[in-house]
């Protein structure tokens, strides 16, 4: 049982956290009203979850259970994390209870807790590879992600405690973390130094200290942060560097994102845990170093990491491969959750903005429009081979996804002792207390990411300041005007906005985020993409898919420099998006290729400019929603 009053259903609890600048908001508090969110949403609620359940059970991690329990004959089922996957649906369902009421998926959720808490044993002992014949190897191999079950096992508790006030799963969660806490730590205490493999405990065992106020779960997280990087934790599955599992370098020591992406990232939201509670400045150093590396030399432009199959890793500096990025889709759902800590300490926009282009560019794309199919991977560029699947011997981003739209609520907002700051932009009622107790409800009208016109209404008395945040995307035309004035402060791209008054009730504010279509273009050191630029709008990231541009070898699209590209919404192709249409030529190899690999520059001159045309452009997140076909995100430019 907790010490402490259980908060409300914030995904992090940063409300006492003495080194962070922002407050949650609860998920409860925002009341999603949009065309593009919400339906997402209710697909999660109403198909997502039912079908993830039914694979759980079809696929044996539920009967893992079971066995465990005494409850059935038999053996282990899949691979050694496979109870993660069970933890993480549990958690997606208690955020979407949280904010969507369900007395069939509540009364399902409470018996899987039971099945889970059956096969606890007593010393607190939970996971089902290392029971049975397997229990004396406990803890003896720091790549069979005991921990990482662990920490996803706390995340889900954490959320069903703040979801439904229910406490079973948290005082299974406590048992075992209890029983952690007992085994791990200083040899000088004589117990045992090491850390998983798989980092994901640190930053669940935080919250875990947050919702109970025990200060030795604390500890744990800081032991385990403090032991990486020393060699203790062996070769990696004898294969693989002490880099692949973050053990390569001490955590204040750390330049770039290393090793296996997903571990890393996971590493880094546990480390920024630690920097809210503790402030200590080594680590806040270490992760604005870590953070500036990775945007400016390791990120790929859908804000997708991980640019090697081997080893699920992240490559050098500037190695970002289209056809062949990893780009799991459980790194860029890690990337989102370093950067909502990241926000909550910094207050700065720059993660805001990422955060943002992530979830629209390299989560969402994970999900098929069906909510029914998978990326693991998400390649910048594709023959057509490459499809959704309804789930994964290795099934981390299915239920992944599943806890990130039901907990999508929470990042939309915050407050700091001056009043209240608006992350993101969607059609919305949100109702936020500030820290003296008063309640602001702020009222959204919009229909971003397609359109950039935000119309809010403001409910609140007294002065405090409204942030809004202006994205880094946004170019000249931004306009922010308060009950029909033109406001006259700042609108920096890429900064917040405050707006500070004395507000009353119906006070009405409108922000104007022009979306005009951009070239991005690479760094010259990633040499694939020499030549070519990619189409944004707003928020989103497009490519070219064939099923828009029949016949069209996207390899063949050339772009003039000063070629138009216009918007328009396409109500009929993809439920409903804005497509991006591009005045193009299509320049495919021509004569003098026929039999040949290579040949010499001086054997064919060519005068061709190709054959004009216009390409559709589809935002990036809804390719493979149709039939096979090429898919490009990078597109060569004619100087």
């Amino acid at each position: 049982m907790p010490d402490t009053p259980v908060p409300p259903s914030v995904i992090i609890d940063t409300s006492h956290s003495p080194y962070a600048r922002l407050r949650p908001v609860p998920t409860t508090a925002v009341r999603l009203t949009d065309t593009f969110w919400a339906p997402r949403r209710q697909v999660n609620r109403q198909v997502t979850l039912p079908s993830q359940y039914r694979l759980c059970e079809e696929t044996g991690r539920m009967d893992n259970f079971r066995i465990a329990a005494g409850k059935k004959a038999g053996a282990f089922q899949g691979r050694f994390f496979n109870d993660s996957d069970v933890y993480k649906w549990l958690e997606a369902a208690a955020w979407s209870l949280a904010t969507d009421p369900d007395p069939e998926l509540d009364t399902l959720v409470d018996w899987v807790i039971a099945e889970v808490g059956d096969a606890q044993q007593p010393d607190g002992y939970l996971d089902t590879y290392f029971m049975g014949e397997r229990a004396a190897q406990r803890w003896t191999n720091y790549d069979l992600h005991e921990g990482y079950c662990a920490g996803h096992l706390f995340q889900a508790a954490v959320a069903h405690v703040r979801a439904t006030g229910k406490t079973g799963l948290l005082d299974i969660a406590t048992r075992l973390a209890d029983h952690m806490a007992r085994r791990f730590g200083p040899a000088s205490e004589g117990k045992q130094e090491g850390a998983d493999g798989h980092p994901e405990v640190e930053l669940a065992l935080v919250e875990l200290y947050r919702v109970t106020g025990q200060r030795r779960y604390l500890d744990l997280a800081q032991f385990f942060v403090d032991v990486r990087g020393y060699g203790k934790l062996g070769r990696p599955y004898d294969r693989w560097s002490s880099e692949y599992h973050q053990d390569h370098r001490p955590v204040r020591a750390l330049t770039s994102v290393d090793g296996h992406a997903v571990r890393a990232l996971y590493l880094n939201s546990g480390v920024t845990d630690l920097l809210l509670e503790t402030g200590e400045a080594a680590l806040g150093t270490a992760l604005d170093r870590v953070w500036d590396h990775f945007t400016q030399r390791q990120m790929y432009v859908s804000g997708g990491a991980g640019s090697r199959y081997e080893g699920e890793a992240m490559g050098r500096e500037y190695e970002l491969p289209n056809a062949r990025a990893y780009t799991e889709t459980c790194a860029a759902i890690a990337s989102v959750m370093w950067n909502w800590r990241m926000l909550a300490h910094h207050a700065d926009a720059r993660y805001a903005d990422l955060l943002e282009w992530t979830l629209y560019n390299a989560v969402l794309p994970g999900v098929a429009l069906d909510g029914q199919t998978y990326f693991y991977q998400n390649p910048l560029a594709d023959d057509g081979t490459h499809r959704r699947r309804p789930w994964f011997g290795t099934a981390c981003c299915p239920p992944n996804i599943a806890r990130t739209l039901a907990m999508l609520p929470g990042y939309f907002a915050s407050v700091s002792d001056a009043g209240l700051w608006v992350h993101l932009y969607a059609a919305n009622q949100t109702e936020a207390t500030l820290p003296d107790g008063r309640v602001v409800r702020l009222t959204q009208a919009t229909e971003y990411p397609w359109s950039g016109e935000i119309e809010m209404i403001v409910d609140g008395q007294g002065e405090f300041s409204l942030f809004l945040r202006v994205p880094g995307w946004c170019e000249a035309g931004t306009a922010l005007a308060v009950n029909g004035e033109a406001w006259s402060g700042a609108l920096t791209p890429g900064s917040y906005a405050e707006v500070r008054r004395a507000w009353t009730p119906g006070d009405r504010v409108h922000l104007s985020l022009p979306m005009v279509p951009r070239r991005l273009e690479a760094h010259p050191y990633v040499e694939e993409d020499a030549g070519r630029v990619a189409l944004t709008r707003g928020p989103l990231l497009y490519c070219i898919e064939q099923a828009d541009n029949p016949g069209l070898d996207p390899r063949d699209v050339i772009l003039p420099a000063d070629a138009p590209i216009t918007a328009a919404c396409d109500a009929s192709r993809l439920q409903g998006v804005t497509v991006l249409r591009v005045a193009a030529r299509r320049v495919p190899p021509g004569e003098g290729w026929a039999g040949r690999l290579y040949r010499a520059t001086s054997s064919h001159k060519s005068t061709s400019q190709g054959e004009p045309m216009e390409v559709v452009a589809i935002p990036y997140y809804a390719w493979a929603n149709r039939e096979p076909g090429r898919m490009q995100v990078w597109l060569r430019q004619m100087r």
